[in-house]
């Protein structure tokens, strides 16, 4: 019975360790500014999302940017969004977008990339015609509107660290039952 206090403990401490940075993170950067295409070239259509915020309304401001950028709400999920066009006189480099939320500063960054200079194809140059079989209209479905714009957040880490140490106790269990019952 001691290896299972000991599992229990070490499985306590690693959920400890790894979430307390993730929600600081999350908490620092106050969910943050999404920019996509997160490279754009200059003279590209962008749209921003920011997350979790207070206000119906808000300006996102960056260098990058034509002019700011007005943020309304979306679709009831409580997401702002709006939409601008980088400078097409903007140089290649990284940008600070930034929103004011409330009584928050979000933060993101746009990298707008040189025109001239040839970047990663956004779908294979050379694809191969095998046929969509059964998942061809499913993906044809979701194609762009509903794909995820923002990485897993800190709900999802918690989820799989919780799930992790229920395997964990789980197998700690199985061990101790195979030891009390003389079997290896």
């Amino acid at each position: 019975m001691g290896s299972l206090k000991v599992t229990l403990c070490a499985g306590a401490a690693l959920v400890t360790a790894l979430c307390a940075p993730a929600a600081y993170t999350y908490a620092a950067d106050g969910g943050g500014v999404s920019v996509s295409p997160s490279s754009p070239a200059p003279g590209t259509a962008v749209t921003l999302r920011v997350p979790d915020c207070t206000e119906k309304t808000a300006v996102a401001v960056s260098a990058a940017f034509e002019s700011d950028v007005r943020l309304s709400l979306a679709a009831g999920d409580g997401v702002l969004v709006g939409s601008s066009q980088v400078r097409t006189s903007v140089r290649a480099g990284a940008y600070a977008v930034q929103v004011k939320c409330g009584e928050q500063a979000r933060k993101g960054t746009i990298t707008v990339h040189d025109e001239r200079r040839p970047s990663s194809h956004a779908s294979p140059v050379a694809p191969v015609d095998a046929g969509g079989g059964g998942t061809a209209e499913l993906a044809a479905s979701d194609a762009g509107d509903g794909a995820r714009v923002d990485p897993p957040g800190t709900a999802h880490t918690v989820t799989g660290l919780v799930l992790a140490g229920i395997a964990a106790v789980a197998v700690a269990l199985r061990s101790v039952r195979s030891r009390s019952r003389g079997t290896d």
